[in-house]
């Protein structure tokens, strides 16, 4: 596999790096694979939050656009793969690491450069968080609605992760102002939670 077809492990930190050279500010996806996985009551019933993560082992592409898709894709139907209240459709998704943070376009399946800066510091409150290969970010309307569809979207993350054999884990001890701010978020959004995911530790 050619290395700019993996996301190579950030050997200090654990992050990830994305794009297919230094300062790229657009990652194209593969298209994820909708098809297969454990049935959904199995996953429902491995389904746990994992701290402890590989931090040598990448996470691919291929597994990353799933990943994402779980999240906050669009399926066949034209719809999002989480509801939303009025179909609003508000949420932001976004992966961090230690060279900046992308947004999460679905429609287009890419990664696109927003910061190029490190914002995992803002999350790190806990030890086993430097070791994670993959950081999203989950922001949305500082409401109830804003944080129901941060929850549909970290739970579809964690099923997927139990039907692949991932570890994840959703975490609220985060900087959130801080993040808000960099990430230049108005208009009542913020961001609501950070989940790390990442093979689990052997």
């Amino acid at each position: 596999m050619k290395a700019k077809d993996i996301f190579l492990v950030a050997l200090c930190m654990g992050g990830v790096l994305l794009g297919d050279a230094p300062g790229a500010d657009v990652k194209k996806l593969p298209a994820p694979d909708t098809h297969g996985g454990i049935p959904v009551m199995d996953a429902i019933n491995k389904r746990v939050s994992g701290r402890l993560y590989d931090k040598n082992r990448a996470v691919d592409d291929q597994t990353l656009s799933e990943i994402l898709w779980a999240a906050w894709g669009v399926n066949t139907l034209g719809k999002r793969t989480i509801p939303t209240a009025r179909n609003l459709q508000n949420m932001k998704l976004y992966v961090m690491t230690e060279q900046g943070v992308w947004i999460y376009n679905a429609r287009e399946n890419q990664l696109e450069k927003v910061l190029d800066k490190n914002l995992i510091p803002h999350t790190a409150t806990q030890g086993f968080v430097n070791d994670a290969p993959v950081h999203l970010l989950y922001a949305a309307q500082d409401d109830q609605w804003g944080r129901c569809h941060v929850g549909s979207a970290y739970q579809n993350v964690y099923l997927y992760a139990a039907s692949k054999g991932l570890s994840t884990v959703i975490r609220g001890l985060i900087d959130s102002d801080a993040l808000t701010r960099e990430l230049g978020l108005t208009g009542g959004e913020r961001v609501i939670a950070h989940q790390t995911i990442g093979w689990p530790e052997k």
